[in-house]
């Protein structure tokens, strides 16, 4: 028993070594980005603007959006307060980053775990290292985004939920509730949890195959409820809603999809070729969706992770491989799930988001791991005269491999976030230092007013009148200003200085 415990006490200093490795590595990466930030990207503008008019109209706030991250934003800027006197625009921008890079630094805790939970500590170490060093999820940590905080919150509540299915502790699924609710005030997105875990809890219940009896099987469906409804039943009452905009706008696309489907098979009057046009139609969006899923995935992985991810899926939940059946139950239905969200955001919106398949690649990149142990072993098995030999090869080409992924994540990594968009605080600083408060202007992206602190509109509007200064985009030099008034070229900026190809162009109205 002693020696158990021994053993036990080591595993859990091996544990804090290893996060605190992660988290050291991932710090220094997350600090240089924030330094090194050209641009933050256009969604932080609304996420900071929300957080600096909460304290005034707390109201309007909610009812247009989830409040959560804006709220995150809006508590760390109050805390930097206490440490200096003056706020500027810089103020709010590194308040949001820097509260996006803690985010994600405490998410490395529950990923980390989760992983070990599902693949073993080495494994696991070795996924959240790749993750950390994946360009695009560690420029979103960086970034005024949201994307981090709502995975904190959803990789937490995912780690609770196998770990008390898999030990049958009924409470902690009250933890997955909570959880849940507070990733849902981030990202509504966050309520799979509820989802699978209910799920479970019903076919546990109908079969009963596990450590709690039906009573505790209720107790744990009760809590999970409850626990989702204490964080969020403030937000629902005030914004007069169970799910945002956008969420809602999915939900009925779906309704009126699948509704739509069985009305064309179901009326007779409809002509066969008619139906069978919709149908591949239909199957055309569908497959385009999945295109479009599979190349942002890819594009997150840096291609080279890819293989890895799917070899290492198929050889984890092929027949009488190590998986569980906790794993075998959880993982499909968060893959199912996720999949067919982002199939409705591109039916309904035309687009996919290297930011929407980040649930995706952050919970599944403990596969890229088993993949490469795969690959490793096939190339160190081959010309080993010893099984000793074969296993010592099998560890250099795994570290190859991963070296070579390093090699690739490596120079867009360093590269500062938005570098290419310097012209735009370049035309924000000129605007600070030569226009008034009073001035209005008319910009071709909100950024270039936010940096500046000054009143735009969207260049789109150059109809309406009242505006002061013209920013313009121009992508080569017989382009032309389209707006019937006078004007005066006041300063040109090179957004392509190397090729001198496209050019920002700041006007002012005479």
């Amino acid at each position: 028993m002693a020696a158990g415990l021994e053993a036990k006490s080591e595993e859990h200093k091996d544990d804090i070594v290893n996060i605190l490795i992660l988290i050291f590595i991932a710090s220094v990466l997350g600090v240089y980005l924030i330094a090194t930030t050209v641009l933050i990207a256009e969604d932080g503008v609304y996420y900071i603007e929300r957080a600096q008019k909460l304290s005034s109209d707390p109201g309007s706030i909610v009812k247009l959006h989830p409040p959560g991250y804006p709220y995150l934003i809006f508590l760390a800027h109050k805390f930097a307060m206490l440490f200096t006197n003056s706020s500027s625009v810089f103020t709010w921008i590194y308040t949001a980053q820097s509260v996006t890079l803690l985010c994600r630094l405490i998410a490395l805790i529950p990923l980390y775990f989760l992983g070990k939970l599902l693949v073993g500590s080495r494994k696991s170490f070795w996924a959240i290292l790749i993750l950390i060093i994946l360009p695009y999820p560690a420029q979103y940590g960086s970034d005024a985004l949201r994307d981090w905080p709502h995975i904190l919150f959803l990789a937490a509540g995912f780690l609770f939920l196998l770990w008390g299915a898999e030990q049958g502790k009924w409470w902690t699924f009250g933890m997955v509730g909570l959880l849940a609710g507070l990733g849902f005030i981030i990202r509504p997105e966050c309520a799979q949890l509820i989802i699978y875990g209910v799920l479970w809890l019903l076919v546990r219940f109908l079969k009963p195959k596990c450590k709690m009896n039906r009573s505790r099987l209720l107790c744990a469906l009760f809590v999970l409820l409850i626990g989702f409804v204490l964080p969020t039943i403030l937000y629902v009452i005030e914004a007069e809603r169970i799910t945002p905009p956008k969420l809602e706008e999915l939900i009925d696309f779906s309704k009126e999809y699948v509704t739509s489907f069985f009305q064309i098979q179901s009326e007779k009057d409809v002509e066969s070729h008619n139906r069978i046009y919709i149908i591949m139609s239909s199957l055309g969006n569908i497959t385009k969706a999945i295109g479009e899923l599979i190349e942002k995935i890819s594009d997150n992985l840096m291609h080279f992770f890819v293989p890895a991810l799917l070899l290492g899926i198929y050889c984890r939940f092929r027949k009488r491989s190590g998986s569980t059946d906790i794993e075998r139950f959880f993982v499909p239905a968060f893959i199912v799930f996720n999949v067919i969200i982002m199939i409705l955001l591109y039916c309904s919106y035309g687009y996919i988001d290297r930011r929407n398949c980040m649930p995706l690649v952050v919970l599944l990149i403990f596969y890229v791991v088993t993949g490469l142990e795969v690959l490793g072993n096939w190339l160190g098995s081959r010309n080993s005269q010893s099984r000793s030999e074969a296993a010592l090869n099998s560890r250099r080409w795994f570290f190859i491999l991963l070296t070579i992924g390093g090699a690739i994540c490596l120079p867009k990594l360093i590269r500062p976030i938005r570098m290419k968009k310097q012209s735009y605080r370049d035309a924000a600083k000129w605007l600070e230092e030569n226009t008034t408060n009073e001035d209005l202007i008319a910009v071709p992206d909100g950024r270039i007013g936010f940096y500046a602190e000054r009143d735009t509109v969207s260049e789109s509007e150059n109809a309406s009148e009242g505006f002061d200064y013209i920013v313009s985009f121009l992508k080569n030099k017989n382009e032309k200003l389209k707006v019937g008034r006078i004007v005066q070229k006041k300063r040109v900026l090179w957004v392509d200085k190397r090729r001198r190809k496209y050019r920002l162009i700041i006007y002012e109205v005479l």
